[in-house]
């Protein structure tokens, strides 16, 4: 994808100059953003491109803001997740019948995490899918638990973290003594004129969402799951069957794999592969207009 032009990142000073800017760009709604991602993918679009990442961008400010905790400037956690979020753009099937959003988000979440990761110097510790997993869960569940330590956890607690994480106290310990050696910062005083009375953690918002906004989201993942359902049952029985082996599991089968089992050719299996995309899309895209769910 060429380069694409985006507001800059400014530092902290001048976030809410670029907060407010990325806020004009205008929402796509289904059928814009559908036409936008066939021009990126078909053509190599690169306005289509500008305007389906400009359209996100907000997204990312919100994602971005609820790593906010780990001490780390918030220009440099939107740039990162803006990085994410056009690597998403690339990588975007519009056929799969879902929004740019849900998909994006995944994208832009990992480009965030890494960088702080990377920023936190984990060195060996934080190398494996379990420790960075403990990296962003242990101050979550030492809130649910109710624990508060001053740099280093007694025994008692480090046995209720193992319990509760799944992973060995040294582990709880070493991580929790490297999350320690940062919080110094959200602790400092941020009070005008000597009054310390008001820390920088103070300062902090909690962007999770509301649980109206969840309950919709998850309302909104079931819909899409019976629309792709319903459009899957009007495929015959080996379209059904090819139209999920290649584009529905995370590792396909292949075209000569595929030939091999029905007793065709790769371009037979391609073209069956086409004709089931082309069935599914339209149908997914016929039943959501019909209920107003992509509007």
């Amino acid at each position: 994808m060429a380069t694409i032009n985006l507001p800059a990142v400014p530092t902290e000073d001048g976030l809410g100059r670029y907060f407010r800017e990325i806020w004009k760009y205008p929402v796509l709604d289904a059928d814009e953003e559908y036409m936008l991602a066939v021009r990126l993918r078909d053509h190599g679009d690169v306005d289509a491109a500008h305007k389906l990442v400009t359209s996100h961008l907000r997204l990312v400010a919100k994602m971005a803001s609820k790593f906010r905790g780990y001490g780390l400037p918030l220009a440099d956690l939107v740039s990162e997740g803006n990085i994410g979020l056009m690597k998403a753009v690339k990588k975007f099937e519009p056929e799969r019948g879902f929004r740019l959003a849900t998909y994006a988000m995944w994208w832009i979440k990992a480009a965030i995490t890494e960088y702080v990761l990377r920023s936190w110097s984990m060195v060996k510790l934080g190398t494996v899918a379990a420790q960075k997993k403990l990296f962003f869960s242990l101050r979550r569940v030492k809130s649910q638990l109710e624990i508060v330590d001053s740099g280093e956890l007694d025994p008692d607690q480090a046995r209720r973290l193992s319990q509760e994480l799944k992973v060995s106290e040294r582990d709880i310990v070493d991580m929790n003594r490297r999350l320690a050696a940062r919080d110094y910062s959200l602790n400092a005083p941020v009070g005008n004129d000597g009054d310390e009375s008001m820390d920088f953690q103070d300062t902090l918002v909690d962007d999770r969402p509301n649980p109206e906004a969840l309950v919709g989201d998850r309302e909104a993942g079931k819909l899409q799951s019976r629309l792709l359902a319903d459009a899957l049952a009007k495929l015959t029985e080996r379209e059904r069957h090819i139209f999920t082996e290649r584009r529905l599991r995370d590792e396909p089968q292949t075209l000569e794999e595929l030939a091999g089992q029905y007793g065709i050719s790769r371009e037979r299996v391609r073209q069956l592969e086409v004709r089931a995309f082309d069935k599914v899309s339209k149908a997914v895209r016929a039943a959501a207009a019909d209920q107003s769910f992509l509007d």
